[in-house]
């Protein structure tokens, strides 16, 4: 393992019973990368994460995190490492600041709490119980959490899950603050906007393997994928050609237009148009 490769992983497996929830994956994810697992319910993704973060034994394979095991690694190696859960309950009678505050106890060099919450935008909340915060302010409140001990690595597992439209970009706004850091983040999400938005790379994973590792952009093909030049005609009807040839099709169209086309549009296969016929559900 080098110094700019934070995980490392090859052939893991876990099964559950008869069940075979991952099936021999090999995965690396860079030093200060941002990068997430992507698949329908059951694809092994959570299992895939929950052995790297410590929390659950592997059958057979490699991990190795922040060059440790997580099977075996120590108090020392934990600190290092940030955790946001899906869902949460604990302490919800403290105040968000005695939580923080307690929580920032047990790491050896905590950042500081009022500068964690002033990151997070929970100061003004910093009285709060923590069980009377919205959705929104509880998940700013687990990321408060997940990064108090300044971590190489943070976890986020679905974290915008129930979150409106407006809360989800503030935290998109959070997330990539703290990739400005340099803090390295995997993330499990079921929106495809989200991880076109955040991720340097995405991995998609079906029935325990991974399918595909590339950046957003390059995934399925998507970058040398024909692209759909759509126009209204003069005649008002609505035309559309699929082309390998975008440009020379929209300098033709200037042309015949006299420069300007009525609704002009082009566009190549979505993110999520291409994960789902990856995963066998388009």
């Amino acid at each position: 393992m080098t110094g700019d490769v934070a995980v490392v992983v090859r052939g893991l497996q876990k099964r559950y019973g008869e069940r075979t929830a991952v099936a021999g994956i090999d995965l690396d994810v860079a030093r200060g990368e941002v990068f997430a697992l992507l698949g329908p319910n059951g694809a092994g993704k959570t299992t895939t994460v929950e052995i790297l973060e410590g929390y659950r034994t592997r059958d057979a394979g490699e991990v190795v995190v922040l060059g440790e095991d997580p099977a075996h690694a120590g108090r020392s190696w934990r600190a290092r490492v940030g955790i946001v859960l899906q869902s949460v309950t604990d302490l919800s009678e403290l105040t968000v600041a005695e939580t923080v505050r307690h929580f920032a106890r047990y790491y050896p060099r905590p950042r500081d709490p009022d500068e964690v919450m002033a990151t997070v935008g929970l100061s003004d909340s910093a009285d709060q119980r923590a069980r009377l915060l919205s959705g929104g302010q509880r998940r700013r409140l687990d990321v408060a959490l997940g990064i108090l001990g300044r971590p190489e690595l943070l976890f986020l597992d679905e974290p915008t899950t129930g979150f409106d439209p407006a809360a989800r970009r503030i935290f998109w706004l959070l997330v990539e603050s703290l990739a400005g850091e340099g803090t390295t983040i995997v993330l499990t999400t079921h929106y495809l906007e989200e991880a076109e938005r955040l991720a340097d790379r995405v991995g998609v994973v079906a029935q325990g393997r991974i399918l595909e590792v590339a950046a957003p952009a390059d995934l399925g093909g998507r970058k040398d994928a024909q692209a759909s030049v759509s126009w209204t005609a003069k005649d008002g009807t609505r035309q559309t050609v699929v082309t390998a040839a975008p440009t020379r099709t929209v300098t033709e169209l200037a042309a015949a237009f006299d420069g300007e086309v009525p609704e002009l549009s082009v566009t190549r296969p979505t993110l999520e148009e291409t994960y789902l016929r990856m995963v066998g559900e388009l």
